[in-house]
């Protein structure tokens, strides 16, 4: 039986490096690593070509309690670093169930990653592997959202797949607002008016300019990843659209 056709040929995953802690504070948990490694390698039989960027707050985020002491940039430049262990994890996850994989950095570090060439990044893709870039945008200020925008369209992927704790984009926190309503689409404009948080207002600006579109979806729900590639209705949209859609229900 063939497999089923994809909805994107050519995507960016986007995880933040609390997904790999699963439910602890600190480090990597194994086992939620190899739930999501699972997840990506699903798709293989779809041939889709895949490129991850990976977030490091599960061992340092620049922005938090524990950097505001020191410089920004140093702190930044440490939140970087963090997002190179996780991307050296979710290879060897990969590898280790059979998908070749390249590690990318934006900062030169030649004994664990290649450096970020535009060219050789889309010819990996091109061949099959799974590019995993690492160290956001190689820039202090920047989030790793905002590198994953960067690099999606480096790339030329046509959408970005951002998963997330919960089944999308909602107005307002929907573990403290009983009732807040979950958006299945939302322009760029009025993500960006709403001030809402579930992704960088630089990286959705940065999307607008482009007309790259989002899908923000539950990364916990088992088969998610497959289904939001497919293009199965799941999470919520961030796209040219004038109209908020809220879910029914």
């Amino acid at each position: 039986m063939a497999a089923p056709a994809p909805a994107f040929k050519r995507v960016l995953l986007k995880l933040s490096g609390e997904a790999l802690a699963g439910n602890r504070e600190f480090g990597i948990d194994p086992q939620r690593l190899g739930a999501i490694a699972d997840e990506i390698v699903s798709l293989r039989a779809l041939q889709v070509e895949i490129a991850l960027v990976l977030g490091g707050g599960n061992f340092f985020r620049g922005v938090a309690l524990q950097a505001k002491q020191m410089d920004r940039v140093a702190a930044d430049h440490m939140g970087m670093l963090a997002t190179v262990i996780n991307g050296l994890a979710m290879q060897d996850a990969l590898e280790s169930r059979g998908w070749t994989t390249r590690v990318m950095s934006a900062i030169q570090m030649h004994q664990v990653a290649e450096p970020f060439i535009r060219r050789r990044a889309i010819r990996h893709l091109e061949k099959g592997r799974v590019v995993i870039f690492v160290g956001g945008t190689g820039n202090p200020y920047f989030s790793t959202d905002t590198a994953a925008a960067l690099r999606a369209m480096e790339v030329k992927a046509e959408v970005i797949l951002k998963g997330t704790k919960v089944d999308g984009i909602y107005d307002a926190d929907p573990a403290l607002v009983p009732g807040a309503r979950r958006f299945t689409a939302i322009g760029y404009q009025d993500f960006i008016e709403r001030n809402l948080r579930v992704m960088d207002i630089s990286a959705v600006s940065l999307c607008q300019d482009n007309k790259l579109p989002v899908i923000v979806f539950n990364l916990r729900e088992p088969g998610n990843v497959r289904r939001v590639v497919l293009g199965e209705p799941i999470g919520s949209r961030i796209a040219e659209t004038t109209t908020p859609a809220v879910a029914r229900g």
